[in-house]
């Protein structure tokens, strides 16, 4: 009883579905019955010509039915599985050959879901990194200054042995402090494309110039030669000056602060279309296997020395989002205590 039921709700189904194709159905039997009209001259077999047709017209429209429903059970269970994340790759994707193209576009429509999903995960994780990070440099210097501030609280305000050492080292924090909530506005609103570029020609030579003569006292301090070679005076670059100075202070800063004797060259190299910006040191160097993660937000190739020499490890991440945004890209030579050398081209 079950069984007859399960056929006769199979067929139906099958019949159903297949009423999809009855227009076609239509003009098909049309175009057969009027010209047997006219060839069958026997009434007799005019009716059974009719009927027979009508039979086979069922029958082909179950199986039609039919083979509509398996394509239709063979998508759904595709898009359950994709929906599931049951496939690994777009290979495990098969439908009938009567279906490559729909087959082509669900493999392109897994495999830009996979790839969102996958960036998206990529994008929570660093988010994840990003917040742990902020807050680890944050605490740093906050810790410091509430622990000389309480000291001071204590008593130390009254020992003018320290007090005025213990300010200076409570303001050298609030400093770091400020600089590194100035780096981490300028590279959320870089990153979320809320930085506003004002480009236009600039005299390059005159910029470095500048730059050269503000970092003179911080290269003079630890006794470096800071060295301007300039290109033709006249030398104008499209870009926007105020983000390229950023990006230089913060090249010739670093230079500098991982130099312990020699020079920090800064040199400008005309081309035809373009002009390369060099910023060279003769410091402790990077190895080689770090250079594809030093423009990373927070990546310090070394923690320990980078926390001696200051800074908010956001430099060289800013520096990357400038360059590329002026439609560049920052290159980097290095060797171990032979000296590093970073550059870019701009636009002339």
């Amino acid at each position: 009883m079950d069984t007859d039921l399960k056929i006769q709700s199979d067929f139906k189904k099958n019949f159903i579905s297949s009423l999809i194709f009855l227009r076609e159905q239509v003009v098909l039997n049309t175009l057969l019955i009027i010209p047997a009209i006219f060839l069958i001259e026997s009434f007799e077999k005019l009716i059974i010509f009719i009927l027979i047709l009508l039979a086979s017209n069922i029958f082909s429209m179950y199986l039609l039915g039919r083979k509509r429903n398996r394509e239709l059970d063979e998508i759904r269970a595709i898009i359950n599985n994709i929906r599931k994340n049951k496939y690994q790759t777009e290979e495990e994707i098969i439908l009938d050959q009567n279906l490559s193209a729909l087959q082509k576009a669900i493999k392109k429509m897994f495999i830009k879901t996979k790839n969102d999903i996958d960036y998206l995960q990529r994008l929570q994780k660093m988010r994840s990194q990003f917040l742990a990070n902020v807050s680890h440099e944050l605490r740093t210097p906050i810790f410091a200054i509430q622990g000389f501030i309480e000291t001071l609280m204590n008593g130390a305000i009254n020992d003018k042995k320290v007090n005025l050492h213990f300010l200076k080292k409570a303001n050298h924090h609030t400093i770091n402090l400020s600089n590194l909530l100035n780096d981490l506005i300028d590279i959320s609103m870089i990153e979320s494309g809320e930085m506003r570029m004002n480009y236009g020609y600039f005299n390059i030579n005159e910029l470095l110039n500048n730059i050269t003569s503000e970092q003179k006292n911080l290269a003079d301090e630890k006794h470096i030669d800071l060295v301007f070679r300039p290109e033709d005076n006249q030398l104008q670059l499209f870009g926007d000056k105020d983000k390229i100075k950023q990006v230089m202070v913060n090249l010739l800063q670093n230079a500098i602060k991982y130099t312990e004797k020699g020079s920090v060259e800064i040199s400008v190299e005309e081309k035809d279309r373009s002009a390369t910006i060099i910023v060279k040191d003769t410091g402790i160097g990077i190895p080689e296997k770090y250079l594809d993660r030093i423009f990373e937000r927070f990546y310090r190739v070394d923690k320990a020395r980078s926390k001696s020499v200051g800074g908010t490890g956001l430099g060289l991440a800013i520096v990357k989002h400038i360059v590329e945004a002026h439609g560049s890209k920052v290159f980097v030579k290095s060797a171990v205590n032979v000296g590093s050398e970073f550059s870019f081209q701009l636009k002339k």
